[in-house]
């Protein structure tokens, strides 16, 4: 029974096939030879929690929304088609909904420095009253902007000839001015041109006021400034809807959606004599349902649960995830490629992934003793440390995702290439893909390795994917270090990705 049992509960999951990645839309598209202005680079891509937008920010400080239209023309509620057994495969497609100025660049005359005008993060609130809401936040200011539709309305009927002046006041266009009339007290004019017809109006009609179009229109609501002496590398919502986290590289504070003027040191790493400083902040996110955890990564490459119930000051961690040093593995660039870059918590809060220069790691947040998962994303890589030392390319920070459904992961790499990789129990899927309307042109390039045992650890099996030493494409070409994906993001429940490729936006679902 218990064999049987358990084949019942194994059976139907199994290891989900390698997916067929399709291209679906690229906007900002670039012309062979065409060079890209630095202001038009994307450096932020966001899906909201419905996926039924995303954001996109730029280094010239513009917020663009893009809105999915293929759901809008299909039949049936959404919580029907939830409910349906069968997937729904339809062609994702978004359009372009309106863009916004963020943020202008500024000077900070107190230090003598310049702040850029660059969107770092960019996190969806809570939708409301047809309202859209987001947060975006460059190296020192993090605003709060609601996005609504505005109807224009106009007054298309009037009483009068146009071409007369009204009693308030002038028509536009028309040449009367009131400051020559003589004023009574009661601010009546003793005189004006307008008069009366012989037998005066046959009737009396109002002014009607119609709206003939919609304006989308997007207002700063607050401004969250003047909290952070370094640079913001992260923002973060908190599931209550309230609250949220902004992280530089020594400090954390929480804020309060609706106040502005006041924000609360949570974590603070700054050490009495900056000497002695060893390790920085580099990403922090809150746990997608427990509104009082939270966790954030360093760059000495350990990730550190803390639980805000315990102290209003969180100086200790509840639970610390780090990897062990191999024996006589240390080297001059250890830490720095050790240096995490990026950590997302899986749907479920369960599973953190962490990107580091070399690899994605998967951690559980119920064992500590090290990732469950490792995915060698950049291992070719290894023996030209040097040289990418040389010309600041090991200081990339690229980002990472993992899907709806915590089967997969995905990151960024050169050449304008994208992985993918299945993170389920025996999968061997790892797919290399490039930015571009063919994907999967590079991939001869990485064929699927299987997972190869690296030992036991507190009865849990490590796993290590992915591994490519190659480097160089399917066309014996050598990869481009100037041309790198850095940012994307994973629909929130469709398989289906966005990337950003300098100043293009590309879309692929499966």
């Amino acid at each position: 029974m218990n064999n049987g049992g358990a084949e019942a509960a194994v059976a139907p999951v199994g290891v989900p096939q390698p997916l067929e990645w399709k291209f679906s839309q690229v906007f900002g598209e670039r012309t062979a030879g065409e060079e890209v202005q630095e202001v038009d680079i994307i450096s932020a891509i966001e899906f909201d929690r419905s996926g039924d937008h995303l954001a996109t920010g730029d280094r010239g400080g513009r917020v663009v929304l893009f809105e999915r239209t293929d759901t809008r023309d299909h039949v049936g509620h959404r919580r029907d088609l939830e409910r349906m057994d069968s997937p729904i495969n339809r062609h994702p497609e978004f359009r372009y909904k309106t863009e916004f100025q963020s943020h202008e660049p500024e000077f900070d005359y107190l230090k003598s420095l310049e702040i850029e005008e660059k969107i770092n993060k960019i996190r969806w609130c809570q939708s409301a009253n047809g309202a859209l809401f987001l947060l975006s936040t460059n190296d020192k200011t993090i605003k709060f902007w609601k996005v609504q539709e505005k109807k224009v309305k106009k007054v298309c009927e009037m009483n009068v000839d146009s071409k007369k002046a009204m009693g308030n006041g002038p028509n536009v266009g028309s040449t009367i001015t009131t400051s020559s009339k003589p004023c009574i007290a009661n601010g009546g004019c003793t005189s004006n041109d307008f008069s009366f017809p012989d037998g005066g109006f046959p009737s009396l009609r109002l002014p009607v006021v119609t709206s003939h179009e919609t304006n989308l229109m997007a207002r700063c609501r607050r401004i969250y400034a003047h909290a952070h002496d370094y640079h913001i590398n992260s923002i973060s919502n908190n599931s209550d809807g309230e609250t949220f986290i902004s992280a530089d590289d020594l400090r954390i504070n929480l804020w309060n959606l609706e106040i502005s003027n006041q924000s609360f040191n949570i974590v603070d790493v700054k050490p009495a004599n900056m000497e002695d400083l060893t390790e920085v902040i580099t990403s922090a996110e809150f746990h997608p349902t427990q509104c009082n955890m939270l966790a954030y990564s360093s760059s000495k490459g350990s990730i550190r649960l803390i639980d805000m119930r315990q102290s209003a000051l969180c100086d200790t961690h509840s639970k610390l995830f780090e990897e062990q040093e191999a024996p006589g593995s240390r080297s001059f660039f250890t830490e720095i490629i050790a240096s995490i870059s990026d950590i997302k918590f899986a749907k479920d809060g369960r599973y953190i992934l962490s990107r580091d220069y070399m690899t994605l790691k998967l951690w559980d947040i119920n064992m500590d003793s090290g990732p469950v998962t490792t995915f060698q994303v950049h291992e070719y890589l290894r023996p030209k440390l040097c040289d990418l030392y040389e010309n600041d390319s090991i200081f990339d920070k690229f980002e990472c995702c993992i899907s709806g459904d915590g089967l997969r992961v995905a990151t960024g790499s050169y050449s304008n290439l994208f992985r993918v990789f299945g993170c389920s129990e025996g999968s061997t899927e790892a797919t290399t893909m490039e930015a571009s309307k063919n994907p999967m042109r590079r991939q001869g390039q990485t064929a699927s390795r299987p997972s190869r045992s690296l030992g036991s650890l507190s009865g849990v099996v490590r796993r290590v994917k992915g591994a490519d030493n190659s480097g160089v494409d399917a066309n014996g070409n050598a990869f481009d270090f100037t041309t790198k994906l850095l940012h994307l993001a994973w629909h929130p429940t469709e398989n289906s990705l966005a990337c950003a490729a300098s100043n293009s936006l590309y879309m692929y679902y499966a």
